[in-house]
């Protein structure tokens, strides 16, 4: 059972809320991109030049985003070893909410691509210092249950995207797409509140204290030395199977989901203002499908975690992800039936990432743990960048192409499988810190 007291659960939530206002502000884009990028590049929304430009910039600034997310990961874990970890949260909160906000302001693609840029920093930096400081902070007999706790702030930020999304566009500025997503940026402004308010009841864990009190600083080349090197090998090989999953499936929800319902009202005769009807809600339902998955499978880690291990789980999750995939993709399936299928996948796809808040944290000793978890779940996403670049490529050539690249896609969690002999497993392993 998960035993915290009311400051354990204070800093639980202040990191729910970073990490879930982090995946917010990091996925809105995909929501707007089919009336952002046809607007800044001068084209008429929904027209086929249109889908097509929305498709390959899509790609473009979601490789953008993974490559940023990297570099401040693993610049930020660093900065969360040597200035702390509630300093380096309220950091980037304040970072990714200016960068998303700034994007509602952009004239033109290049200065959009820049603010995400900026945002993607913040983003990639907040999840090292949030799941270092529940890892110091909750007691180790329930370290699991709250690092799947805390990452089901995950799919609420999807959720809370997806619903501000639809209220914008779809209820509020149903007829002025050119315009509502650029309001829908400027609610990426929410986390900066959010940031001073943990910044007044979080302060650093005392384990943390205690251990960088008169030591030297982390450094990245400390994570490839003898002892480290299987340690940092095990976590990467994880993530980078999970990220390149997790982004190449996801980041075309919304446009993969708008392109069955264009092609599905096209052959029922649909006018214009009804298909772009169909579309939000078939967007919201795809989402919301792959996000109820992904809620439910980050809390199933626990028990396969507890009860079978680390890397049965792994196992487990990876293969049933394969499965999720290529069933979706692969079978002649309505359309409609796609979309719920989404639910499989984010259970999956999705739900493996539950683990690692707690996993990560637990291959490295607290003097490294930011530093180790960060580059470890972030510098995965350099390898991960070319998959939605890819799919946003191939899908560009229309839906069914997009659709045949996810198939293929589902064979990237059987390559996982073959990485399981690298694999330590941490399940009653206790790292106590050592400087």
């Amino acid at each position: 059972m998960l035993r915290l007291n009311r400051y354990q659960w204070t800093v639980l939530f202040a990191a729910w809320l970073g990490w879930g206002f982090d995946i917010f502000d990091g996925i809105l884009f995909n929501y707007v991109a089919p009336n952002c990028v046809p607007t800044l590049l001068g084209l008429t929304i929904g027209s086929p030049e249109a889908k097509s430009a929305t498709l390959f910039w899509t790609g473009v600034l979601t490789a953008i985003l993974l490559l940023g997310w990297a570099f401040g990961g693993v610049i930020f874990g660093q900065v969360a070893d040597r200035i702390g970890r509630t300093k380096t949260l309220l950091l980037t909160m304040l970072l990714y909410a200016l960068g998303t906000a700034s994007c509602a302001l952009a004239p033109n693609l290049w200065v959009l691509i820049l603010c995400r840029v900026v945002a993607s920093l913040g983003i990639g930096g907040e999840w090292a210092a949030g799941a270092s400081m529940v890892a110091e902070v909750v007691p180790e007999t329930s370290r699991v249950e709250a690092g799947a706790l805390l990452y089901t702030s995950a799919p609420t930020g999807l959720f809370l995207a997806t619903f501000v999304n639809y209220q914008i566009a779809g209820v509020l500025l149903p007829g002025n797409p050119e315009t509502s997503w650029r309001i829908v940026f400027l609610c990426g402004l929410i986390p900066a509140a959010v940031a001073f308010i943990v910044r007044l009841f979080v302060r650093e864990p005392e384990l943390w204290q205690s251990e960088s009190r008169g030591s030297i600083p982390p450094t990245i080349r400390e994570l490839f030395n003898s002892k480290n090197r299987p340690l940092t090998i095990s976590g990467f090989l994880m993530a980078v199977t999970a990220l390149v999953t997790w982004w190449s499936s996801n980041a075309f929800i919304p446009v993969v989901a708008t392109g069955l319902a264009r092609s599905f009202a096209k052959d029922n005769h649909l006018a214009e203002a009804a298909t772009l009807a169909l579309a939000e809600n078939w967007k919201v339902l795809a989402t919301n499908s792959f996000n109820a998955g992904g809620l439910i499978g980050t809390l199933l880690t626990v028990p396969a975690a507890k009860y079978f291990g680390r890397k049965p789980m792994f196992k487990l999750y990876f293969a049933l992800s394969a499965v999720s995939m290529l069933v979706t993709f692969g079978l002649p399936l309505p359309d409609e039936t796609r979309l719920y299928l989404y639910f499989f996948i984010g259970l999956t796809v999705f739900g493996v990432f539950g683990s690692f808040t707690y996993y990560l944290p637990e291959l490295f000793p607290t003097r490294l743990r930011a530093t180790g978890s960060g580059f470890c779940y972030n510098i995965g996403r350099v390898v991960a960048a070319p998959g939605p670049f890819l799919v946003g490529y191939v899908a560009s050539k229309g839906v069914s192409s997009a659709m045949e690249t996810l198939f293929w896609i589902g064979f990237v969690p059987i390559v996982g499988l073959c990485f399981m002999p690298w694999v330590i497993e941490t399940k009653n392993v206790e790292r106590r810190p050592h400087p």
